[in-house]
């Protein structure tokens, strides 16, 4: 079995993905809080507005985001016996993720998510929209109760530039010319933002310089690059408990992905051109059609050429923590890279 081959049916190991768990482990008191706030701060007296919510929040996930957070306000020195904030702060971070995922949804038409119907599937459209207005709303709520002017600006910040990168993907959507590089800005936007203020909040909740908040800020951009490279890669060769969708989703929602842009890039004979465009931009796909898209994903190595890149991004990341002091939870960050690549080899 060529090393390609293994890249796209290796199911994860509890030991490959230990990095991220034992830090769940570590932080789980922690967590804790911050489960508590979320829990309080979907309460309405709207009925479906609470519902819709934890049928998303209690779906799965690791929250890897507020984790993030947790994490690094620790290693930065915060102490939760002076208060709460570091939790208020996670919470308000997976507030603004989970309100995305919902309108990602309905922007995407999708199916599925985290391994069972998306909530647009159950409730419609319009609720999905109006339900992650509301979480969006209480994420700011939760923002002002620190009275960290550098957090709440971090936290807007990341808000406008994940809204940017939404909509640069939708005049994208269809397009099978979009560059790789375009596709790096999209994903950076869209979804390595939100990871890199996740870390950002830690070091600018305990007052630390710009240069050891910009260095948590790189290392958390990084991060959420190479995890989006490795979902992209686990769409075409994952499993539903790994992905939380069927293999092929990205593909049948006619979604542009970076082993699609090198596949086509790639790609000698009018014929495979023409696949892609018919099936990708005019979303005229076969039942056959997933099969012909893997042959083609393996006959050029994007999967093994994505992970690469999510690998360099990874490094990235690993890098960036080069002028952190050594601390036990530092090492747990790294390992979070680490566990994030693995997912996929």
């Amino acid at each position: 079995m060529s090393s390609s081959e293994k890249n796209i049916t290796q199911i994860r190991t509890e030991e490959q993905f230990s990095g991220i768990d034992r830090l769940q482990a570590l932080m789980a008191p922690a967590m804790t809080r911050v489960n508590t706030l979320i829990r309080n701060r979907m309460h309405s007296d709207i009925v479906l507005i609470p519902t819709l919510a934890d049928y998303l929040l209690s779906a799965g996930g690791k929250r890897l985001r507020p984790l993030l957070t947790l994490t690094t306000s620790a290693l930065n020195g915060y102490n939760p016996s002076h208060g709460n904030d570091d939790a208020v702060l996670a919470a308000s971070i997976e507030f603004m993720h989970a309100a995305t995922l919902l309108h990602d949804d309905v922007v995407d038409d999708s199916d599925m998510r985290r391994g069972r119907q998306a909530a647009r599937m159950v409730w419609g459209n319009a609720a999905s929209v109006l339900v992650g207005d509301f979480l969006l709303g209480q994420a700011f709520s939760l923002m002002v109760q620190t009275n960290s002017l550098p957090a709440l600006k971090a936290l807007s910040h990341a808000a406008m530039v994940i809204a940017e990168g939404e909509v640069h993907q939708l005049e994208m959507r269809r397009n099978i010319d979009v560059s790789h590089s375009t596709y790096l800005t999209i994903i950076t936007a869209k979804t390595a933002s939100l990871f890199a203020v996740a870390c950002q909040l830690g070091p600018l909740l305990t007052q630390k310089p710009e240069e050891v908040c910009q260095a948590y800020y790189t290392y958390g951009l990084n991060l959420g690059i190479a995890f989006q490279l490795v979902d992209d890669v686990l769409d075409y060769g994952g499993k539903l408990q790994t992905l939380g969708k069927k293999v092929g989703d990205d593909f049948r929602e006619g979604k542009i992905t970076l082993p699609v842009i090198i596949a086509m890039g790639s790609a000698k004979t009018h014929t495979e051109r023409e696949f892609w465009y018919r099936t990708l931009a005019l979303v005229d796909q076969t039942p056959e059609d997933l099969d012909t898209a893997l042959e083609l994903l393996k006959h050029y190595d994007a999967l093994e050429k994505t992970i690469e890149y999510a690998q360099e991004y990874g490094g990235k990341a690993i890098g960036a923590l080069a002028s952190i002091p050594d601390a036990p939870l530092k090492h747990h960050l790294i390992n979070v890279v680490h566990g994030c690549i693995h997912r996929a080899v």
